[in-house]
Order: structure tokens, then sequence, then C-alpha cells
């Protein structure tokens, strides 16, 4: 088991063109810990705005009454990819991993499976 800063800083290290990590409260906003980010990615931003963003698909799923579990979030933008990946693990409900990844260098279906080997090996 990893803690989160040995885990933030593996995603940094091991997850090809990652710009930046955070493990986010999402019933609060706060960022409870951060790894890269840049002059342009203000990580507790980041992680304060896409709380927002699991909030409004949790409330709408629950409106549609569905049952799922939410894996992960994709936002695509021209130049990056955002994935939020919501933590299901014991003692980590309400908790997601936010990974900003360069999208010239990523490849998104490793980053996605690396990110979900992370949240496996993560102590809350």
């Amino acid at each position: 088991m990893a803690t989160t800063d040995t885990a933030l800083k593996d995603a940094l290290t091991s997850i090809e063109g990652t710009i930046g990590v955070a493990l986010v409260d999402y019933t609060s906003g706060m960022a409870l810990g951060v790894a890269g980010g840049s002059k342009d990615l203000d990580l507790t931003v980041a992680a304060a705005g896409n709380t927002d963003v699991v909030r409004a698909k949790v409330r709408t799923m629950e409106m549609l009454g569905l049952k799922e579990e939410i894996e992960d979030i994709l936002i695509t933008l021209g130049s990056q990819y955002h994935l939020i990946r919501l933590m299901t693990g014991r003692g980590s409900k309400g908790l997601f991993l936010y990974l900003a990844l360069d999208r010239g260098r990523a490849n998104l279906a490793m980053a996605r499976h690396q990110l979900k080997r992370i949240e496996a090996d993560l102590e809350v």
C-alpha cells in the first residue's frame, strides 16, 4: 500500500505525458495532495473546479435512477486530457484522483490502466 505522496509521485513519473495529479475530496473540494502542475495548471484550482463536475454527474445519475458506479470522467481539450477517477476502495468514498495529461505525449488507454493500478495501491 502506498501513501498519498508516494502514489501521486508514482503517477507523475510513471504515466507518460502527465502534467499534474491530485487526490481530491469532492465533499469539500479540497486537494488532499498534489504532484506536478505548471504555471498554467494550478492543481488546487483544478481540484475545486472538478469537484463541481463530479457532484453534477453524481446528482444526474441519482435523478436518472442509475445504480452504476462512475469509474472515470474524461474531459478532452485541444492539447490536454483531464481524467477524473472516482475512488471506490474502503475508506476512500468521496475521493477522486485527478490526472492532467499532455495530449501529444500521453497514451490515454495506458494512463487509465495505470491510474487504476495506482488507485488500488493507494492507502488513504
